[in-house]
C-alpha cells in the first residue's frame, strides 16, 4: 500500500499535466498500450501469456468496464477542479467497497473498521467543505468515478481468491485498450515529446500501482487495506499547494489529522487478530 500511495501521487501530477494537451480517451489508450509493453517482461518471467488464462473472463470484463469508465471520469475531473478536491471526493470510494465486500464477499464489518471509515470520510468533508459553495459538474463526475472505483475494487478482491495478480492487471489493460481505441483514434492529436514523457510516467506508475494494490488485497481484507489509502488526501493536497499554489489551510490539516487517526485505529485493530492467531 505504501507503493500504491507513492505511485498514485505521481500519476495524479502527471495526469494533470498530460490532460492539458491531449484528450482523456487518447491518454487512456496510450496508457494501456505502454503499460502492456512495460508489463511484458514481468509476464514473461512468470511463464508467459499461457499462465494468464482465466475461467472468470466475464467477471474480468465487467470489472474493467466499470473501472475504465471510472478512470475516464477521474482524468476528466482533474481538468475541472483542483487535484486535492478530486482525490478527496474519490475517498467516498471505501464506503461503496466496504458495503459490497461485506454484502457479497463475506467480510466482517467491525466497530473499528466502521470508525476508521467514518473518521476518514468526515476528514474528507472537512477538507472539501461542500457547504462553502455550489457543487459543480467536476465534483459530480469525481463522485461518480468514486462509486465506480469502489465497485471495481470489491470485484478485484473477489478475483484475488482465484486469479494471479498479473492476470488481473493484464485484463484491466486489455479491456481499457479495447474500450478507448475508437474514441482515441477519433480525437487523436500527435503529442509533444514532453507529453509523451508524462504519458509514459502515467503508464508505468499506473500499472505497478495496481500491482501493489492487488498484492495488498491478497494479504488483507479490503476493509483493512482501503482506509490506508485515505492518506492520499492530505498528501495530494500538499502536492497541489507546492506545485499549483492550491490552498493548504487549517481545514486541510484538521481533515488530514482525522484521516490519519482513522487509519491508525484500523491498522491497530487489524494487527490484534494476527497476533492472536500467531
Amino acid at each position: 500500500m505504501a507503493g500504491w500511495l507513492a505511485l498514485m501521487l505521481i500519476v495524479t501530477v502527471a495526469a494533470r499535466e498530460a490532460t492539458r494537451a491531449v484528450n482523456v480517451f487518447q491518454l487512456m489508450e496510450v496508457r494501456a498500450v505502454l503499460s502492456l509493453i512495460l508489463l511484458y517482461p514481468l509476464i514473461r518471467m512468470n511463464g508467459g501469456f499461457a499462465h494468464l488464462k482465466t475461467a472468470r473472463v466475464h467477471l474480468h470484463i465487467v470489472r474493467n468496464l466499470i473501472h475504465c469508465t471510472a478512470q475516464i471520469g477521474w482524468f476528466y475531473a482533474l481538468t475541472l477542479i483542483p487535484i486535492g478536491q478530486v482525490v478527496a471526493i474519490e475517498f467516498t470510494m471505501p464506503i461503496w467497497t466496504a458495503i459490497i465486500a461485506a454484502s457479497f464477499l463475506g467480510e466482517r464489518m467491525t466497530v473499528w473498521k466502521i470508525t476508521a471509515i467514518v473518521l476518514g470520510l468526515v476528514g474528507v468533508i472537512v477538507i472539501v467543505r461542500p457547504a462553502t459553495g455550489a457543487i459543480n459538474i467536476g465534483q459530480l463526475i469525481a463522485l461518480a468515478a468514486a462509486v465506480g472505483f469502489g465497485i471495481s475494487i470489491a470485484v478485484m478482491k473477489s478475483l484475488t481468491r482465484t486469479e494471479q495478480t498479473l492476470t488481473i492487471i493484464f485484463w484491466m489493460l486489455a479491456v481499457q485498450g479495447a474500450v478507448s481505441l475508437l474514441p482515441a483514434l477519433y480525437v487523436w492529436t500527435w503529442p509533444s515529446l514532453q507529453v509523451w514523457g508524462w504519458m509514459t510516467v502515467i503508464a508505468g506508475c499506473g500499472t505497478f500501482s495496481h500491482y501493489c494494490m492487488a498484492r495488498a488485497m491478497l494479504y488483507a481484507d479490503a476493509t483493512v487495506v482501503l482506509p490506508m489509502d485515505f492518506l492520499r488526501v492530505p498528501l495530494t493536497a500538499a502536492l497541489g499547494w507546492l506545485l499549483y499554489s492550491e490552498r493548504l489551510d487549517a481545514f486541510t490539516v484538521l481533515g488530514a489529522a482525522m484521516i490519519l487517526t482513522g487509519n491508525l485505529l484500523n491498522l491497530r485493530s487489524g494487527a490484534a487478530p494476527a497476533r492472536a492467531g500467531t
